[in-house]
């Protein structure tokens, strides 16, 4: 199949939103009776984040704020916050992704961690001043570091087993743009 057809945006926009589906229905089983004292990582985040960073068209404004505002309704975040600042993250990724399209792994992976900080620290911030009762830092953290660790084999996923790889220089996505 063409990488430029717009059957393969439209198939691989439908494919982030199962991907979505998938990881929040694998979120929300009930595999343990008691709370954890670690948090695992942010998979979505993960997923997002790498696929605004190599094919910034398949994951539209509008799809990644309703796949993190299904999220935040589902796993019973404040609605909304969550979603808006990974929005920003995802798109600030986006507008860097030329820049960093030749760049090797290790600076996408600086360049997403700081990203990643920043929603996490953002979303600690907006909850204080909202006076809403703050998770543990030791799980914030504990789960930033897992989100950040796991952002290598999310990428080997997404390029290896799903095809979302960079684009290469000069070529044209599926609306003949320059990527």
């Amino acid at each position: 199949m063409n990488d430029l057809s717009q059957t393969r945006l439209w198939l691989m926009r439908a494919s982030f939103l199962v991907l979505t589906l998938f990881i929040l229905f694998f979120h929300l089983l009930p595999l343990e009776s008691t709370p954890r004292r670690w948090a695992g990582p942010d998979i979505l985040l993960c997923f997002a984040l790498a696929w605004s960073m190599r094919r910034p068209e398949y994951v539209p404004a509008p799809i990644l704020a309703s796949a993190f505002l299904l999220a935040d309704l589902l796993l019973q975040r404040p609605p909304g916050l969550w979603a808006m600042l990974a929005l920003i993250g995802c798109e600030n990724l986006k507008s860097r992704a030329r820049g960093l399209r030749d760049a090797n792994f290790a600076a996408e992976w600086i360049t997403v961690g700081l990203i990643m900080i920043a929603i996490t620290f953002s979303y600690r911030i907006a909850l204080a001043i909202a006076l809403v009762e703050l998770p543990s830092l030791t799980l914030s953290l504990s789960e930033l570091g897992m989100t950040i660790l796991a952002y290598p084999a999310v990428v080997a996923i997404t390029h290896f087993a799903m095809g979302v790889r960079k684009a290469a220089a000069g070529e044209l996505d599926a609306l003949g743009n320059r990527v």
